[in-house]
């Protein structure tokens, strides 16, 4: 998989050199590169914003540079992080997993010009509720989320699949997890765990898991 990220904050993506995306580069599964915003600016000064019509605060990324910069990066699923886009969720990021190259565009400042999201983003995805100064760290958080869905990405590739909001936990919450020791400041594992009897133990877990979705986010389970 590719992912083009264009980003007026390069630095910011150092991230993606760690852990579980890292090794996903070394091995060649994926192909993480930015794109600098104000290689395409308007002018010797760089710049790519200006103020918006309608007369309110703020700066708005302009047309042009946005869409030099989406184009450069050729043939791909173009994707917006904003407030104001779909909420990401696990099954979206199995369908992004199925691309060949996603091209996230990190806004900035109040948002892009309208005009570039009619005419070259194919999604516009929120990671929630809440207003982050950029796209940055949510461009970050779906990379994490969509990487880690691709063939031999993860170490143990059934360790997945019952993580929260998978098939194996019914697409509601993961079950409470324990290792070792079996007792710890005078609690013990659950005996069931210890019994080794692996079909009891799965229905067990099943269960906790749909008390603990029932308890903390009950409406997964409509």
């Amino acid at each position: 998989m590719k992912i083009s990220c264009i980003t007026l904050f390069p630095e910011m993506f150092s991230p993606m050199q760690c852990s579980i995306i890292g090794r996903a580069q070394k091995n060649g599964i994926l192909q993480f590169n930015t794109v600098q915003l104000r290689d395409f600016a308007i002018n010797e000064y760089g710049q790519v914003d200006d103020t918006p019509y309608g007369g309110e605060a703020g700066m708005v990324l302009r047309p042009e540079p946005l869409s030099r910069a989406i184009d450069f990066c050729g043939e791909g699923f173009r994707i917006f992080l904003a407030a104001d886009g779909i909420p990401f969720t696990q099954k979206i990021a199995g369908d992004l997993s199925q691309k060949e190259h996603l091209i996230l565009v990190c806004g900035h400042y109040k948002g892009i010009d309208e005009r570039v999201r009619e005419s070259r983003i194919d999604m516009s995805l929120s990671i929630g509720d809440f207003v982050v100064s950029g796209g940055e760290l949510p461009a970050m958080l779906l990379t994490d989320s969509v990487v880690r869905l691709l063939p031999n990405v993860l170490g143990d590739s059934e360790s997945g699949d019952t993580d929260s909001f998978s098939s194996g936990v019914q697409n509601g919450l993961g079950w409470a997890v324990w290792t070792k020791p079996q007792e710890f400041e005078g609690m013990r594992v659950p005996e069931i765990l210890l019994s080794g009897h692996h079909k009891k133990i799965r229905e067990w877990q099943l269960e906790q898991a749909r008390e603990r979705t029932k308890r903390i986010r009950p409406e997964l389970l409509r």
